[in-house]
């Protein structure tokens, strides 16, 4: 009888040190934007800058007909659409979102033809019914991010509890019936990567060609920093630099679980290009996907699938979600 109550302590206690580990190792800084982790000494802030004055110069992007001043390009309840060709009719929700409520256009972060960018989701041609539920989530108090340095989860909380369920549909079926593609460019497997710096979640080239090694980290970076993260355009892509050998051992996780976890595509379908109302993964983006794989690890995404996912990602190193990140986004959708 001692001997099964010692049994029994020690594997409660194996369980409370795997639980302490997760918690312990924290959310991986490079999925959620940062360069260090959520406590870590940070450098002094800058003084701040003084507004720029308003630029009335009109910008304009390769292959769009379209002009629009530097105003117009972030406006929040009505940003620049470059090319209307990509897409049918925004619904006003997407289109100018609901200034009354502080509801900003969908359009604004995620961009009018729904392919995001790494600091928040790609959700062109996602199930609609995955698309409610995960609003649905946001409101109810069961999807928070890992970082608490990460404002905008915080921003579609309040969007989620303001918007009507009339305006959620009128999204989800907007976006869901456009057809997702890949903004990576490539993947690219290597030891070290050209410097970058975060900027409002993403991570951008430095001026120059310095390097430094990858580390146990991905990089998620647009291929034109200013088309991005000034001109916002929506046309122009990414790259994502992966630590050698990530391909190859994220292929193994996906296809076959590799001893650790469940193969992807019981769940995601063929190709990972979504079965049901289960999300496509392939060719999205891996900064997200390795942030929803840390956060239901860790117990802060609790929606309705979640309990599908616990067993699946409870055994995930950070290396794992790496690789499995680069190797999803390698996909083709």
């Amino acid at each position: 009888m001692r001997n099964k109550i010692v049994l029994v302590i020690i594997a409660v206690a194996c369980i409370f040190a795997a639980s302490v580990a997760v918690s312990a190792a924290g959310p991986p800084p490079w999925a959620y934007g940062f360069t260090t982790p959520p406590g870590a000494a940070a450098p002094p802030p800058a003084a701040p800058a003084a507004p720029p004055a308003p630029d009335p110069t009109p910008k304009r992007v390769p292959g769009s007909n379209k002009e629009f001043v530097r105003q117009q390009i972030g406006n929040q309840y009505g940003p620049a659409d470059w090319f209307p060709e990509d897409h049918g009719p925004m619904p006003p929700i997407v289109e100018h979102g609901r200034q009354e409520a502080m509801i900003a256009a969908c359009s604004l972060c995620h961009y009018p033809n729904g392919k995001g960018r790494p600091e928040n989701a790609g959700v062109s041609g996602l199930p609609t019914s995955y698309f409610i539920q995960t609003m649905h989530d946001f409101r109810d108090g069961l999807r928070k991010s890992g970082d608490p340095r990460k404002a905008n989860t915080n921003r579609m909380i309040g969007f989620a509890k303001n918007m009507t369920e009339d305006e959620i549909k009128a999204a989800a079926e907007y976006f869901g019936a456009i057809k997702f593609t890949p903004w990576m460019t490539k993947v690219v497997e290597t030891k070290e990567v050209p410097k970058t710096r975060a900027a409002n979640g993403m991570f951008l080239t430095l001026e120059g060609n310095e390097k430094e090694p990858i580390g146990q980290r991905l990089i998620e970076t647009p291929v034109d920093a200013e088309a991005t993260e000034i001109l916002r355009n929506d046309h122009s892509g990414f790259i994502v630099y992966a630590p050698t050998g990530s391909l190859k051992k994220g292929e193994a996780l996906v296809k076959t679980g590799a001893g650790k976890t469940t193969a992807c595509a019981v769940c995601h379908g063929e190709g990972l290009r979504g079965l049901g109302p289960v999300p496509p993964l392939a060719g999205r983006s891996p900064s997200y996907i390795g942030r929803q794989l840390y956060d239901m690890q860790a117990g802060f995404r609790k929606g309705e699938w979640t309990t599908l996912m616990k067993p699946v990602v409870e055994k995930l190193t950070d290396d794992d979600i790496i690789a499995i990140t680069a190797y999803t986004a390698s996909l083709m959708p």
